[in-house]
């Protein structure tokens, strides 16, 4: 039964064929059900915490430490992305011998980096957190949730990147059943552990930890029980050196494109935590509403990948081009209609997070001030997804790094000084958006004419 409906949902799936714009929709909706239910992860601490313990507990498992975690799993993403380019242009290309090698060299390295990330997270933590300006009131409970949860950073790193491998071959419903169900498992946890046990902030990141561990073994059962070139062997699982140069090369450049845009995310957190509990607070909660719309965007960018490398590898470089325009086209309207949405509704949102009045008017300030201008940032996600399945992702990463990470910090080390208010701090978000999004779309149109892709 296993896999018939694995054949069902390979079959369904055929990227390189069909009308585009439905193909890409197959492939986005689970993702982006996918990606609310990751989000859901620490959105549901957040939550449990936010509203049963307090704003500091809402600070601890959100702020400081949501971005430094951000930092680590961000860049190892970024880089497994490489895998996925890879696995996806040879399945495309129905090399069967050498997905294979891919997946076994994927797991392998995803292995290797869980550990070496949760020795640096469980070591380096308390370093992080004083360098970032923790406030004292909620520095004991950021440091136990950090450590718990880099403790659970194999399960994290494996499971993304098994759900990467099903990706890549167009498979996009399984990761989403198997991040419901740890989902839920979470939630259940987070009150079992936060109300009923009272365990507090370290209650919420057991919950998640345990989650991500049942996620994990569910991606690894499938890789293992299916008959396709993409079969998990456990004895097999090494590193093929080919195949660990040719994913780094690919991934490596959108590891570091992740790692400025969290680097620049922790000097704007550091700056945020110098205005105080109710401001780390408002922020926090705040990153959970955008995160609505970042979800969305980055399953069209994911989408986009995807599609990009199998059509690239089947040689359809056309059909890469219309991709992309399609995409776009559908990215750019959804934005607008979220943006609309946030403005307008974002009150109730920040209600399931905390009850605190000045909390809450913080937030929505900094709502309203960046909601209207997330439109300039959907060209960076598209484009640069596009570029990567191409295999190309040097210069995303070069733009990116000037565009967001350089060009973010310069703003905040010599504006911000200046004009030291909250939506100064915020406003180096739209800004380097702008720029780099130009930037993305003069590029774009010059590789496709040095690369004849007409």
């Amino acid at each position: 039964m296993d896999h018939v409906m694995e054949d069902v949902i390979i079959e369904n799936n055929k990227i390189t064929e069909g009308v585009i714009w439905k193909q890409l929709l197959i492939f986005f909706f689970p993702l982006l059900f996918g990606s609310f239910f990751q989000q859901l992860y620490n959105t549901a601490d957040a939550i449990v915490v936010g509203r049963f313990v307090g704003k500091e507990a809402l600070s601890a498992v959100g702020g400081t430490t949501g971005t430094l975690i951000n930092v680590c799993v961000g860049f190892f993403v970024g880089i497994s992305a490489g895998a996925t380019v890879t696995i996806s242009q040879y399945y495309g290309g129905k090399q069967k011998e050498e997905v294979s090698k891919a997946v076994h060299t994927a797991i392998a390295f995803s292995l290797i980096g869980g550990i070496i990330i949760m020795f640096i997270g469980i070591i380096g933590a308390p370093y992080a957190l004083k360098w970032m300006g923790t406030p004292d009131d909620i520095m004991s409970d950021s440091l136990m949730y950090l450590r718990i949860y880099f403790g659970g950073m194999v399960a994290n790193l494996t499971y993304n990147m098994g759900a990467g491998i099903l990706r890549a071959i167009g498979d996009s419903k399984r990761p989403l059943y198997f991040l419901i169900i740890s989902c839920f498992i979470n939630i259940v946890l987070d009150v079992l552990f936060v109300v009923v046990f009272g365990w507090d902030v370290a209650g919420a990141a057991i919950a998640t930890v345990v989650s991500q561990i049942c996620s994990a073994l569910f991606v690894w059962i499938t890789l293992m029980r299916t008959n396709e070139s993409y079969k998990l062997h456990i004895r097999s699982i090494r590193i093929h050196k080919e195949m660990l140069k040719k994913t780094i090369k690919l991934g490596l450049p959108a590891g570091f494109q992740s790692l400025m845009y969290t680097t620049s995310n922790v000097i704007i957190q550091s700056t945020m935590n110098g205005f105080g509990t109710d401001t780390i607070a408002a922020w926090t909660a705040y990153g959970k509403v955008d995160g609505i719309f970042w979800m969305t965007m980055s399953s069209f960018g994911i989408s986009m990948t995807t599609f990009a490398g199998q059509n690239f590898g089947a040689g359809k470089y056309d059909r890469v081009r219309k991709g992309a325009k399609v995409c776009l086209t559908m990215a750019m309207s959804t934005a607008i209609c979220m943006s609309l949405f946030l403005f307008f509704g974002g009150t109730y949102i920040y209600q399931l997070f905390s009850t605190d009045k000045l909390v809450i008017a913080k937030g929505m300030e900094i709502l309203h001030f960046m909601v209207p201008a997330f439109f300039t940032y959907v060209t960076i996600e598209i484009l640069s997804g596009t570029l990567r399945g191409m295999g190309d992702s040097l210069i995303p990463m070069i733009l990116t790094g000037m565009g967001i990470c350089v060009l973010r910090i310069i703003w905040l080390f010599t504006v911000v000084p200046a004009w030291h208010d909250v939506k100064t701090v915020v406003f180096s978000y739209p800004f380097s958006w702008t720029i780099t999004s130009i930037l993305f779309i003069l590029y774009y149109q010059y590789y496709l004419k040095r690369n004849q892709i007409t």
